[in-house]
């Protein structure tokens, strides 16, 4: 007899690192201790402990030993396994791709085996790694996953389970080196491991597994016959009769799906031979087109009652919700034939809701009844028409077929013509429905019977009073009427004037709305809005009249200072003119707000303008003193010791001016900087350039070393499309604020590392942070954040460097630390793979040069930037440049092409990350490499005598102090006013 198969249990991650392997070892513990023999199939640990501990009283089954280009690899013993025949087998990374030579080329092909053979199996595999969502992977992540299983294999799967975890503890994980080593890190962190990609990739695999659930719970309901509905998740359902309102209806039912959180949209045609109107087939296909770029499916089903059959479609997919449109019927084809296919499904409908929406292919407008003080003369002449031939068919019928005896029922019939004559044709066809029925009782019952002559008095006033009853019943219909009239036009003007209302608050063009709902409402066919004789809006186009040659237009106006309407089409009558004029006191109203708006809108600048004047007044004047302050006071030192001063002290007096000088010059050129990039006119250089190059210098206009900084470069970083100063200059900004931020026992990392075609500069300080809601105002001018002293600097370093950076066609953003800190991210293009170093940009190839600062930022003639000396550094003095990383090592971590492969999960590297990472792919050393095989530092050209960073938070420097320190010491000279 054959054996059953196996059990089949899958560990589903959003990514690497989420503990799916750690899980499975923790359920095969479980397993063991309550007496099932469970043995480890496969299992990679890729070095970590806390997996090897897990691992630790389970059953290792011994791995085959391949040779495979000279090298020799480990893969699962299949016949191995079958043979020991556990009963649980744990398997390792399910898309793994075998070594050839292998029993299969895919680990699940191997699984398949073991399940045939009656083998349970518990296994762990990536969202990434799913047939069907590889596309959808390649686009977030922007690498391709070569290494997928089919879904087929995992639906067959006998349970699947997420193990879940959030994107930040994830990726607090990884720093702490629990997922990758350390020289992977930052790499990992920079590319596959980012906020954003791993929020994609966690919904991902939750959406899937939903739909996993969705499958199961659909079978189980179909097995034990439940019709009822089920609010798991809600199905909308669009009912779509193939006419022109299907686009309308599927985008309605698109926004009632992604309210829901995430519903799923069903589009559903219901093909039969009586249906409301004959499908047309050219609008289904694009309606299923709209359905599938919508997110939802299209389905097509046959049935003779419409919505029996799509209320059975709707039961059968546990559908919440149905959508369908107004009927397309005209009222008379609704009173003559069967009920709407809409009011079918509304009674049919049960507990399933059903959403009636209106179209413009129900009601192509909302037009106000016509307002007139009694019935329309037709009317009249219909109403009359029908008393004279009612009455008197009537009288001829009584005359041959009835009789004295039922003179009181013929009484009333014929006082029922003279009410519907009253409601058809109002008072006058009522009077004399009347006066023609008190004559025909008079012929008919009086005597003499069959003569106009009445004998007795009392048959006489029966008459008159017979009249008079039916006339007083055809004043009060007829006043009922008026009064009904009256409503409805009360009630129109009501919802004209409350839909003009709406059109004020929720309309983004307010105006072109109102102007819109009244041309559709009066039936205009243009309508104008002038203001001091110049159309501010028009809705239509005038159409000429038949005899071709003038238009008939009305105008509306409320005084002559104010806005006029200009009406095309037909004269306005007496009882539109009420309404009308309300309607362009509306105008009239939204005119002044947007008027009002535009003051407003010119007057903010102006005020922000005279904020950042002040600022800079506060800040220049302070700027500007000391420097200068301290070069006047070296100057003025000097001239008094004249011959006297010793050569040293002339040595220190001539630094401090010429540092002072040098500050003055920074000031200005910053100002130059900030109006270049607020008018787009930055002087570009574009080349080639090595990030190295650009990097290593700061270390000795910073005065700073391997003390303070991690230096962590990719190896074989590509050139990267920039202007060498103004990157330069750039970093320099960025430096100083991680500087300043980071604690004294902390240090700052630099990293670099290239992906997809773009290189990544990370400046990681451990700051404390910045919070989420304020990283975009760390690049705003003059904005200083969180600074303790307001009185110095301009915070304009970080806001130039958004400006360079963006010039030379990069993007700079602001990231957590994980752990604690503020990361800041420079992209760059990387250059031509056969450029070098300096090599010009070619023109077709150059971003269009945008500064960060707008015209309406800097409306200040000028502007200073903070004063940026270099940092005191606590190494060597004379160890310049990269001569230092010779004494202290460079530490040139960052992962290799094929460890980058592996961090995204590559098929080349067989990767899973945390629980399938390659095991064969290499990783940096991190161990300290002489300078001249790994870095090539070239020639930049300083920038204004020294390229010290702009520093964000305007700060003096220590070398400022220290030469005012020297001033005091010395007393060459009073103390400038600070």
């Amino acid at each position: 007899m054959a054996r059953a198969r196996g059990s089949f249990r899958v560990l589903l991650g959003a990514a690497p690192g989420v503990g799916k392997t750690c899980a499975m070892l923790k359920e095969g513990h479980r397993l063991k201790s309550e007496g099932k023999d469970v043995a480890i199939a496969l299992l990679e640990t890729h070095g970590r402990k806390a997996t090897e501990l897990s691992a630790q009283g389970l059953e290792y089954i011994p791995r085959r030993q391949m040779s495979y280009r000279g090298m020799q690899l480990e893969e699962m013993d299949l016949f191995g396994v079958i043979e020991r025949h556990p009963e649980v087998a744990l398997v390792d990374e399910l898309a793994h791709t075998n070594v050839p030579g292998s029993v299969h080329e895919k680990r699940w092909q191997d699984v398949e085996d073991l399940l045939d053979a009656g083998i349970n199996v518990i296994t762990t595999i990536n969202v990434q790694h799913i047939e069907s969502l590889n596309d959808v992977v390649r686009e977030i992540t922007g690498s391709t996953q070569k290494e997928t299983v089919p879904d087929k294999v995992l639906r067959s799967a006998t349970q699947v389970e997420m193990v879940d975890l959030p994107p930040e503890s994830l990726r607090e994980r990884l720093s702490a080196g629990l997922v990758y080593k350390p020289d992977r890190v930052d790499a990992a962190l920079s590319n596959y491991f980012r906020v954003g990609n791993l929020t994609a990739l966690r919904e991902l695999a939750l959406l899937w597994l939903a739909g996993r659930v969705d499958e199961a719970l659909k079978e189980y309901r179909d097995s034990h016959n439940i019709k009822a509905k089920w609010e798991t998740r809600e199905r909308v359902i669009v009912a779509l009769s193939g006419g022109p309102e299907g686009e309308q209806l599927l985008r309605r039912g698109a926004r009632v799906a992604r309210a829901s959180g995430g519903g799923d949209l069903i589009a559903v045609h219901v093909t039969s031979e009586d249906g409301l109107a004959g499908s047309n087939p050219g609008l289904l296909a694009q309606q299923r087109s709209l359905v599938e770029k919508l997110g939802g499916t299209f389905h097509q089903i046959v049935g003779e009652d419409i919505p029996d059959a799509l209320l059975d479609f709707a039961r059968a997919n546990n559908a919440t919700q149905v959508i369908v449109g107004v009927s397309r019927r005209s009222m008379l084809s609704r009173w003559l034939g069967r009920p709407s296919a809409t009011n079918g499904i509304i009674e049919k409908s049960g507990d399933i809701d059903v959403h009636i929406v209106t179209h413009s292919f129900a009601n192509r407008g909302f037009y106000l009844p016509k307002h007139r003080e009694s019935m329309a003369l037709s009317r009249r002449l219909v109403g009359f028409l029908f008393a004279v031939v009612s009455v008197l068919t009537v009288s001829w019928l009584l005359l041959n077929f009835s009789s004295t005896q039922f003179a009181q029922r013929d009484a009333l019939i014929l006082q029922l013509l003279v009410v519907a004559s009253a409601v058809i044709g109002g008072i006058i066809p009522a009077t004399v429905a009347a006066v023609f029925s008190g004559l025909a009782i008079d012929f008919l019952y009086t005597a003499p019977v069959g003569t106009f002559h009445v004998i007795r008095l009392a048959d006489f006033i029966t008459i008159i009073l017979y009249v008079i009853v039916g006339m007083t019943v055809a004043i009060v219909v007829d006043h009922a009427d008026t009064r009904a009239r009256e409503s409805q036009r009360a009630r129109a003007e009501s919802e004209m004037l409350a839909s003009v209302a709406g059109a004020v608050l929720r309309s983004d063009d307010p105006l072109q709305a109102i102007v819109h709902r009244t041309r559709e409402a009066f039936g205009f066919t243009c309508v104008r809005v002038l203001k001091d004789g110049q159309v501010v809006i028009s809705d239509g186009e005038p159409s000429l009249p038949k005899d071709g040659v003038s238009f008939e237009r009305d105008t509306v106006t409320l005084d002559e200072h104010g806005p006029s309407l200009e009406l095309y089409g037909h004269s306005i009558e007496a009882s539109d003119q009420r309404i009308l004029t309300a309607i362009l006191s509306q105008i009239q109203t939204v005119l002044e707000h947007n008027d009002l708006a535009k003051k407003a809108s010119e007057v903010e600048p102006l005020a922000a303008a005279e904020k950042i004047r002040t600022a800079l007044l506060n800040a220049v004047s302070h700027d500007l003193r000391r420097p200068l302050a301290a070069a006047t006071t070296a100057v003025s030192g000097l001239q008094r010791m004249g011959h006297a001063a010793s050569e040293r002290d002339r040595r220190e007096l001539l630094a401090v001016a010429s540092n002072g000088l040098k500050q003055l010059t920074k000031l200005v050129t910053d100002l130059l900087d900030v109006s270049r990039l607020r008018e787009g006119a930055l002087p570009l250089s574009l080349v080639a350039t090595d990030v190295v190059g650009a990097i290593i210098p700061l270390f000795d206009d910073l005065n700073i070393g391997p003390w303070k900084v991690d230096l962590d470069i990719a190896p074989g970083l590509p050139l990267v499309v920039a202007d060498p100063a103004l990157l330069r200059r750039a970093l320099s900004n960025v430096m100083v604020n991680a500087l300043r931020f980071t604690p004294d026992d902390k240090r700052v990392r630099i990293a670099a590392s290239t992906f997809n075609g773009i290189v990544e500069i990370r400046v990681v300080d451990q700051g404390p942070g910045v919070p989420d809601e304020s990283k975009e105002e760390i690049f705003v001018p003059f904005h200083r954040l969180g600074d303790t002293d307001n009185t110095t600097g301009l915070g304009l370093g970080m806001a130039l460097s958004k400006g360079f950076v963006e010039s030379m066609g990069g993007v700079i953003s602001a990231e957590d630390t994980p752990g604690g800190g503020l990361t800041i991210v420079i992209a760059l293009r990387t250059a031509g793979e056969n450029m070098k170093t300096g090599q010009p940009i070619p023109k077709s190839e150059q971003p269009d040069s945008a500064g960060v600062l707008e015209q309406d930022t800097l409306n200040v003639s000028g502007a200073v930037s903070d004063v940026i000396l270099p940092l005191p550094g606590s190494g060597p003095s004379e160890e310049r440049g990269l001569d230092r990383f010779i004494n202290y090592g460079i530490t040139r971590g960052g992962a290799s092409d094929d460890d980058r492969r592996g961090v995204a999960g590559s098929a080349d590297s067989g990767t899973d990350g945390s629980d399938s990472g390659s095991s064969d792919s290499g990783s940096g050393s991190g161990k300290a490499h002489d300078p001249a095989d790994d870095i090539v530092v070239h020639s930049v050209a300083d920038l204004d005598d020294g390229a010290n960073g702009d520093d964000a938070d305007g700060h003096d420097t220590a070398d400022s102090k220290r030469d005012e320190k020297r001033l005091d010491e010395k007393d060459l000279a009073e103390k400038s006013e600070d």
